[in-house]
Parts: structure tokens; C-alpha cells; sequence
């Protein structure tokens, strides 16, 4: 079945032009880069809905959004592939991307594969390492930032890009340690220069890179030294936008929508405890302790936030490589009401995880990419909303992180609402 195109869009601004866009994905052959190349391909082809995508919903009329046809897809990987492999690997243990549409988009997947290049694996920790069977570069700190930085200087060259924005979809690492070398600009540009590994991980010295050339950043992963302070301190230097931490895709999702309901209606929560179970490399890299914790603390601080008191709360995590990427997630919700009677909630959240994710990364794609043709710069709040973990943003409320997105687009479409 064919889909008619998304809707046409009022003319670009002359000072807004949208162009050729490039998206540069670290992490290029996973499960989640996967689904949303061919997820795009496939809608700007006119092969499938843009199900799934806000930027599509009739609140985003009239934004001069970047084209989906207009995207070229690039990025780095440690692992040997190409999109063909990684898309039939995919369909094989979930179905999702059927062959007869992944057949359709050969030539589409061979030119993106084509534009993917070796990774950088500083101190990646034990569990990241051994995905690694691709050759990645054993230099110093410095040599791997500058190869990284001339990688996409040739991509934007070969491709005649207007601009190029950067996602990070590499695998959860296991936190840093802290160092005086992540507090400052300066003190981390001393690090590298002293070639101190043990003070950075892959996704630092990527995000650092992008900072560097003045290219959006959007953190879609746990990590935490992706955006740490000296490397935010680098993207302001450059007037360049950003976001992360998370995609808020599963569990926590329904946590942000359910949570306020119950302060609205002023029944107590007790407890709120979760358990979710999934496979693919993303619960394999998971089932390391240390990875994992960098996970954990995305999830367990919503609920205080959200709700204004303490409460006991868990979030487990276990690998289960039989799920692959159909994640299933089980919360129980005790709670107390009128008459101090207590009752529960229980629910169920099953899903394909790089499905439920893939249009989250190109909604903040086109998102990051308008930011930058309006001038804007910084941290972006206003997609607190597509996080977990937003950086710079206390308020988890998904309804009202919600808001705050509806009057950003009213401001972006020259409206006089926020």
C-alpha cells in the first residue's frame, strides 16, 4: 500500500531555508539508527505514514520544517555492517521492518551504508568494548576528535549539505568518575591534550567534536558524558543548540502521563514499583551493573518530582534475550484515597522499542535543525517532553512539558501565545 506524501508546508522563509540536511548518527547500524533511516526513507518515498512523528501533528502546521526527502544519513559505527544486514537481522527476531519494504529502499540503504564510517572507543568500559568488530582508531584523544571532525566536514563536503545535525544513539555507558577535567572547557581540553583517557567515554568525545564545528547535538541515550558541564560549556562557546538526556519512549513515558493524574485527583501514592525486561544489545550492554546504573537514574527521580514527596519507588532492568527489542515493562502503583482506604494500579507497557523511538529522533532532528535556522542556541526546553532525564528542566509533568512545546511552536510559527 502506498501513502500520499505528508502535507505540503507554506513556503520556507527566505531567512529560514531548509535545503539538504544532514544527519550524522553515532551508533550508526543499531537497532534504533536502523528503524529510523529506513523509517524515513520509506515516508519520504511515500511507502508508509508519518505515524508516530509530532512534527506531523496538525499542532506543527505551518513550521517550515526540514523536508524528509531533503535528509541524508551518515555516521559512525564500531560494528561492521550495513543497513540491508542490520534491517534483515531486525525483521528476523521482530518483525518490524518487512522485507518487501526494506526491498524498496535498496539503493536508499546502500547510499546511506556507504556514508558510514569507524567509530572512536576511548574508555568505553568492558561490555561496549566487546561489541566492537570493527577496527576503530588507536590514537590519541586528540587524533580521535580531529578524525572525527574531519569525518563530517567530509560528509557536509561530499554531499553538498546545507547543515548537519548529530545524534547520539551509541550504547549506554557506564558513568564516569568524576574529575576536575569535566567541570570546565578549559580543564577538559587539558585532559585531551594530556591524553587522559580514563577522564572521557566514546559519546564525550563525539558530542565534543560536534561542539566544535558549531553542529546541533541531540542526546538520545543514558550516558551521562555526553553533556557534561565542560562540553556544554563547549557547545555555548560555539552558539550551538542541544538536548538530551533519554528518549522517554516506554515505562517512563506512561509514569509522566499517569503520575499527575493522581495529584490531581490528591490521592496519595505509597509505593511505585517497575520491572522491565528486554533483550537485543541494548539489554545485553543493560545487564552490566555499571551500565546500568547510568540507566536507573533516568527512571527512579520522576516520581518525586512529579508528585512533590517522597515515596518508595523502584525501577528494575533485566536482560532477556529472547524479547530482542519487544520490550515489556510491568508497574504496580499502590495508593491511598478518601478515608485514608488504600487501593492499586497495575499496568502493562509492551513494545518494540526502536519503533516507539525512531520518530522521537527525527522529530528532535527537525527540531534541532529549525532551532539553528532561527538563531536559536542552548539548551532547547521546550523538548523536555521527548526526555526522561531533560537537562536544565525540574518539571517531569509529560502534560505540561507538553505545553511548553505547543507554546514554543505558536512563537515559531510568529503566534503571540508563550
Amino acid at each position: 500500500m502506498r501513502y500520499p506524501p505528508p502535507p505540503t508546508l507554506p513556503t520556507t522563509p527566505p531567512n529560514l531555508p531548509a535545503g539538504r540536511l544532514g544527519v550524522w548518527l553515532f551508533g550508526a547500524y543499531g537497532g534504533l539508527a536502523t528503524t529510523l533511516v529506513v523509517g524515513t526513507r520509506a515516508i519520504a518515498r511515500g511507502l508508509a505514514a508519518p505515524q508516530g512523528l509530532a512534527t506531523e501533528l496538525p499542532i506543527a502546521a505551518g513550521i517550515p520544517w526540514q523536508p524528509l526527502a531533503g535528509i541524508v544519513f551518515g555516521g559512525h559505527e564500531i560494528r561492521r555492517g550495513d543497513y540491508a544486514s542490520s534491517a534483515a537481522e531486525i525483521h528476523g527476531v521482530t518483525g518490524s521492518l518487512p522485507p518487501a519494504l526494506v526491498g524498496k529502499l535498496k539503493a536508499d540503504l546502500a547510499a546511506a551504508s556507504r556514508n558510514v564510517v569507524q567509530g572512536v572507543l576511548p574508555n568505553p568500559g568492558r561490555t561496549i568494548a566487546r561489541l566492537a568488530d570493527r577496527p576503530t582508531r588507536r590514537a590519541t584523544l586528540r587524533q580521535q576528535v580531529a578524525a572525527s571532525e574531519r569525518d563530517l566536514r567530509a560528509f557536509r563536503r561530499k554531499h553538498r549539505l546545507d547543515r548537519v545535525v548529530c545524534v547520539n544513539l551509541t550504547s549506554t555507558e557506564p558513568p564516569l568518575r568524576p574529575s576536575p577535567a569535566h567541570r570546565t572547557l578549559a580543564a577538559f581540553e587539558r585532559a585531551l591534550a594530556k591524553d587522559d583517557q580514563k577522564a572521557v567515554r566514546p559519546s564525550a568525545l563525539y558530542a565534543y567534536a560536534a561542539a566544535k564545528l558549531g553542529l546541533p547535538f541531540v542526546h538520545f541515550t543514558p550516558s551521562e558524558s555526553a553533556l557534561l558541564p565542560a562540553i556544554q560549556e563547549a557547545f555555548a562557546a560555539s552558539k550551538t543548540p542541544w538536548m538530551g538526556r533519554d528518549g522517554k519512549t516506554g515505562e517512563t513515558l506512561v509514569k509522566s502521563a499517569l503520575a499527575p493524574m493522581f495529584a490531581y485527583r490528591n490521592l496519595r501514592v505509597l509505593s511505585w514499583q517497575g520491572y522491565n525486561i528486554l533483550g537485543d544489545r541494548d539489554g545485553r550492554v543493560l545487564a552490566d551493573t555499571k551500565n546500568k546504573k547510568a540507566k536507573v537514574a533516568t527512571k527512579d527521580a520522576l516520581l518525586p518530582s512529579i508528585l512533590g514527596y517522597p515515596l518508595h519507588t523502584h525501577v528494575g532492568i533485566d536482560y532477556v534475550p529472547s524479547l530482542h527489542d519487544l520490550k515489556t515493562a510491568w508497574d504496580f502503583v499502590h495508593f491511598e484515597g478518601f478515608l485514608g482506604f488504600r487501593m492499586s494500579l497495575q499496568f502493562t507497557w509492551q513494545g518494540c522499542d526502536a519503533i516507539l523511538a525512531a520518530p522521537l529522533v527525527l522529530d528532535l532532528v527537525r527540531f534541532a535543525d529549525l532551532a539553528q535556522r532561527r538563531g536559536e542556541h542552548g539548551a532547547m526546553p521546550h523538548l523536555a517532553s521527548f526526555f526522561k532525564q531533560p537537562i536544565g528542566v525540574a518539571e517531569h509533568d509529560l502534560h505540561r512539558q507538553w505545553q511548553r512545546l505547543v507554546a514554543y511552536l505558536d512563537r515559531a510559527r510568529g503566534g503571540r501565545r508563550g
